[in-house]
């Protein structure tokens, strides 16, 4: 069991100095976490700490490849709402 980081993770930095394991690594182009270290914060947390402090929607992926931060959840905004809006500005 180990979480993922993908290709839209921005490098910010903010994950790795949280990581109970030391599991997240930079790498190029984006930070990666190596699965045999990856507990997802079992036994130390109650939830994945990269997780919670990954400011980018849909970074970081469950072995299910499900986003633990999936769209919307951090601006609030529905991406039916956001696609809306997007199309609405392209338009212009």
């Amino acid at each position: 069991m180990a979480l993922e980081i993908i290709e839209s993770c921005v490098n910010c930095w903010a994950c790795a100095p949280l990581c109970p394991n030391q599991a997240i690594y930079e790498a190029t182009p984006h930070f990666l976490i190596e699965a045999d270290k990856c507990t997802e914060c079992l036994g130390d947390f109650a939830e994945a700490q990269c997780a919670s402090i990954c400011p980018i929607e849909g970074a970081i992926i469950n072995e299910l490849g499900e986003a633990l931060n999936p769209p919307g959840s951090l601006t609030g905004i529905p991406p039916e709402r956001w696609a809306a809006a997007q199309a609405e500005i392209a338009a212009r």
